[in-house]
């Protein structure tokens, strides 16, 4: 298997995400064996409590660690809980414990808060922007950039409730990260569920993230879902499970030129997705297009010197912000959304918890995305 070639950094990387599974490895060996992968994302937090690595995936790590290609995603911390949990504790000391093993180009997580009580077991879903949301998601920031010690981004959400939410996600994403001086994902599919859920336009919403803090992009497939509240309406889920569609290899041409300080483009998809040849091969094609248009725009753009995203100052310290109120309301909306029997018992249970006439805006809830909200929440009881 070939590793990446020692070089000086080429600029914008085509990159695989790339873990423990063996329909995904199946998939992307042959990519990995032509040395056509130029950097991996790892979801290192997927074997947080796996009893052993093997050596060969470890050596595999270690190949693209050295050379400044390797970046960690973590998918189960829950960076907007209201509560601080004893899994969250460990979540932090395993990722210091791999830090030291591997050098990661830089860490990131996913915006929100996960509903289910299992830790591994649950689907992120945002919360209001507000004051207490802004000090819960900068202080467990900073936990994790003492943790990993090297840049830390955040990845923007395919789900929303409402337009307006829809527009404020970019600045407020830009806003949690300030303290640490991070970076942003912007996961070109999840752009794409808000994009067709929502009825906003591209240039309307690009323009509405900070894309100077833009040091990763995502591409990703997903499936369609009839909406039972909207007859006709098709609702787009960020599953992971599909092809990349032509929409999102479109929205990466058309993004790839505003991101300065962009360094990985990312293919993602489910192992699950891909246990069949014709699925693997789709896989191949889909990373030999991103591929392509990765080259083509590095050989217009030459590679310059960009922003470290570390720390301008030293981060605060001092005890875990957590907030009751919001921890409450979490439980009851999560829930509502894994128990209530139809859309409209949801919307009843809502109307009569806290979370009614409160920064959480339920009454401005689109339908269609409510009814979505439950079937997420009912998938990962």
């Amino acid at each position: 298997m070939s590793t990446p070639a020692a070089a000086a950094e080429p600029g914008i990387l085509a990159t695989l995400a790339c873990n423990l599974d063996a329909d995904m490895l199946s998939a992307s060996f042959p990519l990995l064996e032509q040395g056509r992968v130029e950097a991996l994302e790892w979801s290192f937090d997927a074997l947080f409590w796996a009893e052993q690595i093997p050596e060969w995936f470890t050596e595999l790590l270690r190949a693209f660690a050295a050379q400044n290609r390797l970046v960690g995603h973590g998918v189960y911390f829950s960076l907007l809980s209201g509560r601080w949990t004893p899994e969250q504790q460990q979540w932090l000391s395993q990722l210091r414990k791999l830090a030291q093993q591997f050098r990661f180009d830089h860490i990131t997580e996913h915006f929100g808060f996960f509903t289910g009580q299992n830790f591994h077991a649950g689907a992120p879903l945002p919360i209001p922007y507000t004051s207490t949301a802004l000090r819960l998601g900068q202080d467990r920031l900073c936990r994790i950039q003492e943790a990993c010690g090297c840049p830390v981004g955040l990845e923007n959400l395919a789900f929303a409730y409402s337009l307006d939410e829809v527009r404020r996600h970019g600045e407020f994403l830009a806003q949690l990260v300030e303290p640490v001086n991070g970076f942003l994902i912007l996961d070109l599919h999840n752009l794409f569920c808000q994009l067709h859920n929502f009825g906003v336009s591209y240039e309307e919403l690009i323009q509405l993230y900070p894309l100077e803090r833009v040091r990763e992009i995502h591409i990703s497939g997903g499936s369609w879902e009839e909406s039972g509240q909207e007859p006709g309406r098709q609702v787009r889920r960020d599953t992971h499970d599909g092809a990349v569609p032509d929409e999102v290899f479109e929205l990466l041409s058309r993004t790839l030129p505003r991101c300065p300080n962009l360094k990985f483009v990312v293919l993602e998809q489910l192992g699950n997705a891909l246990q069949t040849e014709p699925s693997r091969a789709q896989f191949r094609r889909d990373f030999g297009r991103l591929e392509a248009m990765v080259h083509e725009h590095r050989a217009q753009a030459p590679a310059g010197g960009s922003p470290l995203f570390l720390p301008q100052r030293p981060l605060p310290t001092g005890p875990v912000a957590e907030d009751a109120r919001l921890h409450e309301q979490q439980q009851q909306l999560t829930h509502i959304l894994e128990t209530a029997p139809s859309y409209d018992e949801a919307r009843q249970r809502l109307a009569g918890s806290s979370l009614a006439h409160s920064d959480w805006q339920i009454e401005q809830w689109a339908p269609h995305m409510l009814e979505t909200a439950l079937r997420i929440a009912q998938k990962w009881k």
